[in-house]
């Protein structure tokens, strides 16, 4: 028995007459929120670089896909291997470099040929736009809407362009708040959002990624703040916040 078939296995019984309840009442609508948390938990795994987190967190990523295809099955509709060979032939296709006798001088030729195939496949339609997902956090969508669009040119042509644009929609920020129009405050700040967005584009980093790493130092820094007032038997309601600001500075310190 393959490691993956006894999984598909222990999902069949959890499924089945004598399975768990919690998994017999689950249906594609509950599982969702189930299926992004591992997801992002595999993320914040592969940020740690812990390798054993990572197998695990890997493991319960892959049971929510078994769990959607033991779904599958159960109203006839595919089942894992569908699953695995329709990714398979996917993939086959995507990469004829790879398996079969295309030749590509460059990245950008490798790109055309996988649009070209993505088009055969009937991922594009009307729009070039289309085929990003309305779920992905607004960073990551924003992210990969912009590459869509420079891809036909719709593009600055240096970081310094985007950078003055910046500059501009902080202006139009400053005269929103002066006005103290809340809609007008949002969008502005949306924009703001969005140019940080294509700098982050520019210089090659993935805005998500990097927003998340920022929120992991923030966490630590705080905890040690947190921890070093329970050390003085002080609440961090009665410490100022030059002091807190002090611990802080050390919390950077110790990271070096």
């Amino acid at each position: 028995m393959t490691d993956i078939k006894k999984l598909i296995d222990i999902m069949s019984a959890l499924r089945g007459d004598k399975g768990c309840p919690w998994d017999k009442e689950q249906t594609r609508d509950s599982l969702k929120p189930f299926l992004l948390e591992e997801t992002y938990e595999v993320l914040e795994a592969l940020d740690e670089g812990d390798s054993e987190k990572i197998k695990e967190e890997l493991g319960d990523l892959l049971f929510q896909i078994v769990f959607h295809c033991q779904l599958a099955k159960e109203r006839n509709e595919f089942d894992l291997d569908d699953v695995i060979e329709k990714i398979s032939r996917k993939m086959l296709n995507r990469h004829p470099h790879v398996f079969g006798k295309a030749k590509y001088k460059n990245k950008e030729g490798l790109r055309k040929q996988w649009d070209e195939e993505k088009k055969r496949e009937g991922k594009h339609k009307e729009s070039i736009l289309e085929g990003v997902p309305k779920a992905l956090p607004s960073l990551l969508r924003a992210h990969k809407l912009q590459k869509k669009a420079a891809r036909v040119g719709f593009d600055w042509e240096k970081t310094e362009d985007v950078l003055e644009k910046l500059e501009e929609e902080v202006k139009e920020f400053k005269k929103a708040l002066k006005k103290k129009k809340q809609s007008e405050i949002e969008d502005e700040l949306g924009d703001i959002f969005f140019m940080l967005v294509n700098i982050s584009r520019f210089v090659g980093v993935n805005p998500e990624d990097a927003l998340r790493k920022t929120i992991s130092k923030f966490i630590s820094r705080f905890r040690y703040i947190e921890m070093k007032a329970a050390d003085k038997k002080r609440n961090l309601s009665d410490m100022t916040l030059e002091q807190m600001d002090a611990l802080w500075d050390e919390a950077k310190e110790r990271e070096k």
